[in-house]
């Protein structure tokens, strides 16, 4: 008897591994061998479409009752406008959805030769991401481009599936292709998928499927404690991760990286602690910027709530509503990150009104 989800895992694999070559084509073509304008994103624009336009599709093929959330829709792409977009998104697309790659993919899954698409095909795909969310049944999470800053600059971005069952994380898998394997050899084997199933663990391995790693993250260690933190500013305040260190006398400098990519890092112990502390007021961290990441790290024996110590809500619709920031860390130094989060809140709340 099969695992729970066995197929699931293997279908989110397949997609987020085909989604990795196509943003890498992406990538190639389009930024490395244009001349891109301050400001320019098209190329990303296209990552993004493209890559959900194809993790759609073999999603479709495979469980066309599930609905799914997904960053993007093809309002734009349908507007004669959005001819020329359209037409690169759809040769991309379906190159990568023709591409015979040999790595154990599955033909019921609609993906090989002959299984190209027409151009209102992909936006229907793309725009089956505009699923509400909620509270009870089957839905999957795509993020195809996590990090389009880091994706533009050749360094860190991610792809990002997950299935949601009743609002819990079942399957999250992440494809990182520029993230070295080990990341004490910046210059070594590049490119990592990171898989989790609740109840199975979490792995690690390459693009192309080899050499499976199980992740479990070490101990608690105050002397080689750190934090992962977003490149962008404002993506997360950097001041006030600042002062949780200084509270909890952690020396070493943070790690600084685009993307989902942090918490395979977290998962497989180069760290110990992914913080994200809203940098504005009212901003609502989006859910598929955090569902597989999430039971990635839960998976290799770690924690991830907000900042409160509240367990993240996926019921909630297309963002996380009431959680306020992500700390995500192994759980014998949670209690420690919850109480110096707060410590450091209530004394940035005393700098303000003493300001006022």
């Amino acid at each position: 008897m099969s695992l729970p989800f066995t197929t699931e895992k293997q279908l989110a694999i397949a997609a987020v591994r085909r989604a990795c070559h196509l943003t890498s084509s992406v990538f190639n073509k389009l930024v490395k061998n244009e001349t891109l304008t301050k400001g320019d994103k098209s190329p990303v624009t296209v990552g993004d479409y493209a890559a959900q336009a194809l993790i759609s599709s073999m999603l479709n093929h495979a469980y066309p009752q599930d609905p799914i959330v997904g960053e993007e829709d093809a309002t734009e792409l349908r507007a004669e406008s959005g001819s020329t977009l359209r037409e690169r998104i759809v040769e991309l697309t379906n190159e990568a959805l023709t591409l015979d790659l040999q790595q154990g993919d599955y033909a019921e899954w609609g993906i090989g030769p002959g299984k190209a698409k027409t151009p209102e095909q992909l936006m229907d795909e793309i725009d089956r991401g505009n699923y509400g969310g909620g509270r009870t049944g089957r839905m999957w999470c795509i993020d195809p481009i996590d990090g389009t800053k880091g994706f533009l600059r050749g360094e860190q971005y991610a792809v990002c599936l997950a299935l949601l069952v009743d609002a819990q994380v079942q399957v999250g898998v992440i494809g990182c292709p520029n993230l070295p394997a080990d990341l004490s050899q910046p210059e070594g084997q590049k490119g990592c998928l990171f898989v989790a199933v609740r109840g199975q663990g979490a792995q690690q391995m390459s693009l192309m499927g080899a050499n499976p790693t199980p992740l479990s993250m070490p101990p608690y260690d105050p002397s080689t404690f750190n934090f992962l933190e977003s490149v962008e500013a404002a993506h997360t305040s950097h001041s006030t991760n600042d002062k949780i260190s200084t509270l909890l006398e952690i020396t070493r400098k943070p790690i600084r990286m685009d993307s989902q990519a942090k918490y395979g890092c977290l998962a497989r112990g180069d760290a110990g602690a992914y913080m994200r502390m809203p940098a504005g007021v009212g901003y609502q961290e989006k859910i598929w910027d955090h569902a597989p990441g999430s039971l990635l790290v839960e998976e290799s024996g770690g924690i991830v709530t907000d900042s409160r110590g509240t367990p993240l809500d996926f019921g909630l619709g297309r963002t996380l509503g009431v959680n306020h920031g992500v700390i995500a860390t192994v759980k014998s130094a949670h209690s420690r990150l919850i109480d110096a989060v707060a410590k450091a809140l209530s004394n940035e709340e005393g700098d303000t009104k003493s300001k006022a």
